[in-house]
């Protein structure tokens, strides 16, 4: 029976699909740090994570047999992808399921700030009742300024259309603007005029201290700062430093440099001492409808491409969607890009009298993809010769329909 490991309180629906499905599911609530990891690893298939279990080459090269690693979340910086795709792991992730979830709470944010509901709250604790509209707005008519105009940032963009807003960003890339946003020639220019600035760009590491003091500086007077994408993309000590002297009136964050692997751990950091200011443990994307999406929408990845071999919206390897194997058996055979694979796999299977019913080629960088639906199981030679083809790097068979019948 295969396993499944799943750490970081990955929705239940995910073990419930996988246990369907045949497999064995364990189940851990927090992280693991890399050698805890290595352990956990030991005699597992399939590996479920979220945000805080990184998949580091000292993981991938102690656990050579792990077959496919599930982010259950956006991200995948946490694993280090084109180590994994050499040594013949997929690597699968959600970009889309959780992208309502932030975007209502960047919404959330805006409004609570441009209020000063984080102000107010304090002062009602403190037993102080300040009834007052000083520094406290309508986000109708004001400039949302969105940094990265991809899944998220692009249906932010309609939803503050949506509640009056003026919306303007600044992407790297070309991105076609939807409704009446703004795309702006430079982050310089979007800053100057934004009330509310966002952001919202991936995890590669240069983004690693994107935004920092010049970019503070550059912010309008009173604007507000939120940042819902990564902890190592903005400088909480210069935003601070903007925070207290007036320059900004308020700020949402929930990501940080450095978190706690597991929920109830202590977390202090000195921004929870600022008068105007939002701080949430790292749920952007955390609501139940988002957590069960990603659930579903990832174990269904992980069991197709255990079951029929389709990398179907893989990160790190070729793409080949594929259907049922309706043949006796299905060859995934992944290796190093190089001319002449396909023909020698063909040539050899071949000489075994192994009929070829329907294959698919697919390459990407360094690595090429080839599944085989073939007329007979192959026998253990004949896979110990694809495994030792030239180039070959993960080779597995999958059962078909033809051979489960029988």
């Amino acid at each position: 029976m295969p396993t499944a490991l799943l750490l970081e309180n990955i929705h239940p629906f995910a073990a419930q699909s996988l246990r369907e499905h045949g497999f064995d599911v364990r189940t851990l609530p927090g992280a693991l740090s890399e050698d805890e990891l290595i352990d956990a690893l030991d005699g597992v298939d399939l590996l479920g994570i979220r945000s805080k279990t990184a998949v580091t080459r000292k993981v991938i090269d102690a656990r050579p047999d792990l077959v496919a690693v599930g982010c259950f979340c956006i991200g995948t910086n946490q694993v280090d992808l084109e180590y994994a795709g050499d040594h013949g792991i997929a690597v699968f992730n959600a970009p889309y399921s959780n992208t309502r979830s932030v975007v209502e709470l960047v919404i959330s944010d805006v409004i609570g700030l441009m209020r000063r509901i984080p102000a107010h709250t304090a002062h009602m604790r403190d037993g102080v009742w300040d009834k007052s509209a000083v520094g406290s707005h309508e986000v109708r008519g004001k400039t949302l300024g969105i940094v990265g105009y991809g899944n998220i940032g692009s249906q932010l963009s309609v939803v503050a259309e949506a509640l009056g807003m003026r919306v303007v960003f600044y992407d790297i890339e070309e991105k076609l603007a939807l409704g009446n946003a703004h795309r702006m020639g430079s982050l310089k220019e979007m800053l100057a005029i934004s009330d509310a600035v966002t952001i919202h760009v991936d995890g590669r590491p240069e983004n690693t201290g994107f935004f920092g003091e010049d970019q503070f500086e550059a912010m309008k007077d009173h604007a507000i700062f939120i940042n819902l994408s990564r902890g190592f993309v903005a400088d909480l000590d210069a935003l601070q430093r903007h925070l207290d002297s007036g320059h900004l009136s308020g700020a949402a964050v929930d990501v940080y440099p450095t978190e706690p692997k597991k929920s109830g751990n202590h977390f202090d950091t000195s921004l929870a001492r600022e008068d105007n200011v939002i701080l949430t443990p790292h749920i952007g994307g955390s609501t139940l409808e988002a957590q069960e999406s990603i659930g579903h929408f990832v174990s269904q990845r992980l069991e197709d491409y255990w079951f029929r071999g389709s990398t179907m919206l893989a990160v790190n390897l070729p793409q080949i969607t594929l259907g049922p194997c309706l043949s006796a058996a299905r060859i995934a055979h992944l290796h190093a890009n190089m001319p002449g694979v396909l023909a020698g796999l063909n040539h050899m299977l071949g000489s075994r009298d192994i009929n070829v019913t329907a294959q698919s080629l697919a390459t990407q960088d360094k690595l090429g993809y080839v599944v085989t639906d073939v007329a007979q199981v192959p026998d253990e030679t004949s896979m110990q010769q694809l495994r030792a083809f030239k180039g070959a790097i993960r080779v597995r068979t999958l059962q078909g329909s033809a051979s489960r019948k029988k």
